[in-house]
């Protein structure tokens, strides 16, 4: 039986910060690829580049050289306004905090990206209540950031990352702010969103548990990433 072809492929990707004496070298050939639906943990020691390389990966930084292809693709040769809108639609962000504007409701939180990809109010709406009611919080829609507990806040940002139904989810230390049972809530939600919606699922974590959840795990040790 032939392995699915690989959604996303990373190849010989470095990337450094400065110049001359200055110069650190923060990746240094990355080199993976993720299956569509797969869910995969990069595990390393704080400062090791897992943050960046998940930048690179969700297009927020781009590498000093290497490539990031998503269905063949090489995604920064795209123009900024290509790059950005690819970003809204394929791929979603949840991190260690959560970003959640705190004048705004969970609803309207979860409502900013399809606003962005200019869908109307009302479709805004109907995808960020859809998503909502995934997530168990149906009933905290109206309710603004600060009357939320730190999980139903995390799972706002969950939402807002999966209103637009994303091909990858890329999630930062997402449990790394929470206490261990609201943590393996978010964990069991991850995984359960990942298989309802088929999203690839890219967790960067020094979370044990939470990387032997995954299909594959991987360790970054000096700017190098290795499987375990």
């Amino acid at each position: 039986m032939n392995s699915p072809r690989p959604f996303l492929q990373v190849r010989n990707v470095h990337k450094h910060f400065g110049s001359g004496e200055r110069r650190v070298d923060v990746l240094r050939g990355v080199e993976f690829t993720v299956a569509p639906q797969e869910t995969a943990a990069v595990l390393g020691a704080s400062g090791v580049g897992k943050s960046t390389l998940l930048h690179i990966l969700g297009t927020l930084e781009r590498p000093s050289d290497g490539g990031v292809f998503y269905d063949g693709v090489d995604v920064f040769t795209f123009s900024p306004d290509h790059l950005a809108a690819f970003r809204n639609h394929s791929i979603g962000f949840v991190f260690q905090f959560h970003h959640l504007l705190p004048e705004f409701t969970a609803l309207e939180n979860a409502m900013l990206p399809a606003l962005i990809a200019h869908k109307s109010r009302r479709e805004a709406r109907e995808l960020a209540e859809s998503i909502l009611e995934q997530v168990g919080l149906s009933h905290r829609l109206v309710h603004r950031v600060g009357e939320l507990s730190g999980g139903e806040q995390q799972r706002v940002a969950v939402a807002r990352a999966l209103v637009l139904r994303p091909r990858i989810l890329l999630a930062d230390e997402p449990t790394g702010n929470l206490d261990t049972k609201t943590g393996r809530n978010i964990h069991d939600l991850l995984l359960r969103l990942n298989e309802e919606h088929h999203v690839s699922l890219l967790v960067v974590t020094h979370n044990m548990e939470l990387a032997g959840m995954m299909g594959r795990s991987y360790q970054m040790k000096e700017g190098i990433l290795q499987e375990l």
